[in-house]
């Protein structure tokens, strides 16, 4: 089962040639979701040849103008094909009232449902295969963080083990493996747990932009496989940093290393950089956290089972 993030967009407060306002998509086993919805996210989506018609979710971070520009145009887009299922957005208080309005100066024509909900910190999606939550972060504005994660999976049946203690093969096989007891024909029973192997962690993607650095983001984003974080500035910005309630990449790499996660790709960088001199950012992480990379428009990870 595939679970890929692309990066649409990488530029905080304006676009530019090379970079388009602050976006993300996760698919997973063909479903895609939607993190912020910058200016120039249609193209991203098009250059990539991604399905936007199956969007399942949209989630906002906060109501700044480089993360929502880029909806009304989404929504009407999604106009131009058939849709059965209601597009879900999450997001700030104001997020609707935004969308209203919109809907109705644009005179837009929707031809499906548009469901929007307030993102609250907790658990916004929970199915039985993953989870969707939000966390408060620290902006001008009132301003979530995003993660997905997997559930864990169940451990590998042994078969072998199975034979040993003579269940036969057939419906008893699948009982143990949701966890179930079964009874022999003998009388002996036999646990999920003599036949099932550990169960195995999923695989955990967080979003975080637009935030002053805090402590308790990494306690969030603990152990993500992919960490898509802000990194505005440059280590020797650190109070403009603070006063526009941005972070460093330094400081976006110091999230990571506390927080262990597998890999950092920073994001959001103010338009004073040039693209050539977006390397002082990625140095100034990696001298944190090693496994950093520049988050370039378009740029694609793969997030592999780990077991």
């Amino acid at each position: 089962m595939n679970f890929e993030v692309f990066i649409l967009g990488t530029s905080g407060m304006m676009p530019l040639p090379n970079r388009h306002l602050t976006s993300a998509m996760v698919r997973r086993d063909g479903d895609l979701f939607l993190f912020d919805c910058g200016e120039g996210t249609q193209v991203s989506l098009k250059r990539l040849n991604l399905k936007w018609k199956k969007i399942d979710s949209i989630f906002i971070s906060h109501m700044h103008a480089d993360h929502v520009t880029g909806l009304p145009g989404m929504l009407m887009l999604s106009s131009q094909v058939d849709r059965d299922d209601p597009l879900t957005i999450w997001g700030p208080p104001r997020l609707k009232e935004y969308i209203d309005a919109n809907r109705r100066i644009l005179d837009m024509y929707i031809n499906y449902e548009i469901v929007v909900n307030v993102a609250e910190p907790g658990t916004l999606v929970n199915t039985d295969e993953y989870s969707i939550s939000a966390f408060p972060l620290l902006h001008t504005k009132p301003c979530m963080g995003y993660v997905m994660e997997e559930h864990e999976r169940a451990g590998v049946f042994n078969v072998e083990k199975a034979q040993e203690l003579g269940v036969p093969v057939g419906p008893l096989w699948g009982k143990l493996q949701r966890g179930e007891t079964v009874i022999l024909a003998d009388g002996r029973a036999v646990e999920s747990a003599q036949v099932m192997g550990h169960k195995r962690s999923g695989r955990k993607f967080s979003y975080v932009t637009d935030t002053a650095y805090l402590p308790s983001i990494a306690e969030s984003v603990k152990e993500s496989d992919l960490l898509l974080c802000e990194g505005m500035f440059t280590s020797d910005m650190a109070e403009t940093a603070y006063e526009k309630r941005h972070m460093t990449a330094g400081q976006a790499a110091q999230v990571a290393k506390d927080a262990e996660v597998a890999r950092l790709a920073l994001i959001h960088y103010s338009p004073r950089y040039s693209d050539w001199e977006l390397k002082y950012l990625l140095r100034d992480a990696q001298k944190i956290f090693g496994p950093t990379v520049l988050g370039r428009d378009r740029m694609s990870f793969d997030l592999p089972m780990k077991d």
